[in-house]
């Protein structure tokens, strides 16, 4: 665009206004006093138009004449992130401002750059805006005149246009405007929830899946928590799963998530351990009972097998070697298969106890299939080996994809799987090479919505996030990011219309977010609500000042401490 100080404007020359509010125009013409209708208080002008956004010019002494307006929204008019209204026709435009600075040649006025957000019809007699939708269908022309938002203008803005939907907070910087995110339009194309530590991340992620689970009881979540922090929020609402309870079966792991566990070598020497363990995998499982039944047996394929069976056939295949041949790979892998065996921290996935065709069961249960009013699964893989982590997330994930693809010819029953600390599980090609859960999770951002698979991310470092999963996320909710590369990845992800807002986001306060994409009417700033004590993540931080000035018992402390360590929580 071009620099609008060459424009040629009077010195702070009056702009227009009809006030209906109370407040002093800086410029009046004469009206019939029996008018009741008005469009509002007048700001500034349009000097300049293109396709998403356009310049305007304001009157800085008539936004000083707002500033103690009793209307919050009028009294916000004029600052990057608020709102404007420009009357093309019959219709009303709604813009957000983005940038501002001074006229470079005239005093008194301010030049700021607007993107506009959608349209609503004139009501016509009172001159408010109603039926708002996203869009522009008719453009306005240089010199149209600018107006302040009202209150009364956003609550038509952001009423429900009877979609599902849930509150989360109040719309800055109102008092009294909820803001609503549309659950369908949310869910239907994924989302991510953004922020540093200690902005509250944790208890808005409570606080969204709370209100969800409110309204649909009967729904399907499932949430990975890698830090068992929202098993004390979703106690009366959801299921709780941990090492102690979740009982997840080691032949529901595929190929290459079995080559993650028990492989441990590199190079050539993997491709080498990986093609006998394949071999020796596919045996194990033709044992079985259960793979009488399957008329093409694969080693990805679901069917339980004994852990003892694939040692013994391991065992045999090299007993069949010449002694010219190398053994050293048949001794890796079961060595290793016996390590796990033999380890009480990987029971919860490699207890012989886990051996029994209970996939039904087991998918039932974390799936909620049915719910029975408890429509979360928390699953806490904070006691999980920091070794096998992933390849549990991996499993748990692909199981919710896989399932959806096998039952497409049934009821539809869509699925939503949240996970937190997703920078961990996708990381871009910078930190991390090949790994199941990286490959699994950016599937599912990819063609999980044709399948019913909605994927929450939630993460601190959203520049760490692999390239495209986070464009892929139709809604983007993000409160404080501290780390300008951070700022900036978001900036990229986020919609045009929403740039306005995204200077202010290293200015949020704690629970505070900018919501953008599919699941709100237009973008917006939100305070978000406070979560009763009882449905809150276990996510405070600790108040040094006080818990310093505590002592006694230290000793029990440790004690206990030193057999729940070795006893690895049990």
């Amino acid at each position: 665009m071009s620099d609008m100080g060459s424009h040629n404007f009077p010195a702070a020359r009056p702009l227009p206004a009809d006030d209906i509010d109370g407040v002093a125009p800086v410029a009046t013409h004469a009206s019939p006093p029996t008018q009741k209708r008005s469009e509002g208080h007048k700001i500034g002008e349009v000097i300049e138009i293109a396709g998403s956004g356009s310049r305007i010019v304001m009157d800085a002494a008539v936004l000083a004449s707002l500033a103690e307006h009793p209307d919050s929204t009028v009294k916000m008019a004029g600052q990057v992130g608020s709102q404007v209204k420009i009357r093309v026709g019959v219709t009303w435009l709604l813009a957000n401002i983005r940038t501002q600075k001074l006229h470079e040649g005239q005093g008194g006025l301010i030049i700021a750059e607007i993107d506009f957000l959608g349209e609503g019809d004139e009501e016509r007699l009172t001159g408010h805006i109603y039926n708002f939708r996203r869009g522009v269908t008719r453009y306005p022309i240089p010199g149209s005149v600018i107006y302040a938002v009202t209150t009364a203008d956003l609550k038509q803005v952001y009423a429900s246009d009877g979609r599902a939907n849930v509150e989360i907070g109040t719309v800055y910087p109102t008092d009294e405007i909820r803001g609503a995110l549309y659950v369908d339009a949310m869910l239907g194309k994924h989302f991510a929830l953004l922020g540093s530590t200690g902005t509250g991340k944790s208890t808005s992620a409570a606080l969204i899946l709370h209100r969800i689970c409110d309204i649909a009881p009967e729904g399907h979540i499932l949430m990975i928590d890698p830090h068992g922090e929202y098993s004390a929020a979703f106690k009366t609402n959801g299921r709780l799963f941990d090492v102690n309870n979740l009982a997840l079966p080691y032949w529901l792991m595929n190929f290459r998530e079995h080559c993650e566990v028990f492989v441990k070598s590199s190079g050539d020497d993997k491709q080498m351990d990986c093609d006998i363990l394949a071999k020796c995998l596919l045996a194990a499982k033709s044992k079985s009972q259960a793979a009488q039944g399957v008329a093409k047996l694969t080693v990805d394929s679901p069917v339980p097998y004994l852990l003892s069976d694939l040692t013994t056939i391991i065992q045999n295949e090299m007993g069949k070697l010449d002694k010219s041949t190398n053994t050293a790979p048949f001794m890796r892998l079961k060595t290793k298969i016996d390590e796990i065996k033999a380890d009480p921290r990987y029971s919860f996935m490699f207890s012989g106890m886990l051996v029994g065709d209970t996939m039904a069961d087991f998918l039932s249960k974390i799936f909620r299939l049915p719910a029975d009013g408890k429509p979360i699964s928390i699953i806490d893989v904070s006691a999980v080996p920091s070794e096998i982590t992933p390849t549990v997330v991996a499993v748990l994930s692909r199981l919710v994809f896989d399932y959806a693809i096998w039952a497409r010819n049934e009821p539809k029953r869509p699925m939503l799987l949240v996970c937190e600390e997703a920078h961990r599980y996708i990381p871009n090609d910078d930190i991390a090479g090949e790994s199941s859960v990286r490959d699994i999770l950016s599937r599912i951002a990819k063609e999980g919505r044709k399948y019913g698979v909605s994927l929450g991310l939630i993460t601190q470092r959203p520049s760490d996030l692999a390239e495209g999963v986070l464009s892929q996320c139709g809604t983007i909710i993000s409160m404080r990011l501290n780390n300008d590369r951070d700022q900036a990845f978001v900036k990229a992800a986020m919609p045009e219309g929403a740039r306005g807002f995204l200077d202010s986001i290293p200015a949020l306060r704690n629970r505070e977010c900018i919501v953008c994409g599919e699941g709100v009417a237009i973008p917006i700033r939100v305070s978000l609500d406070n979560l009763a004590e009882e449905r809150r993540p276990a996510s405070e931080d600790p108040l040094f000042s006080e818990l310093w000035r505590e002592h006694g018992g230290e000793e029990e402390i440790i004690q206990r401490v030193v057999k729940r360590w070795r006893s690895q929580g049990r």
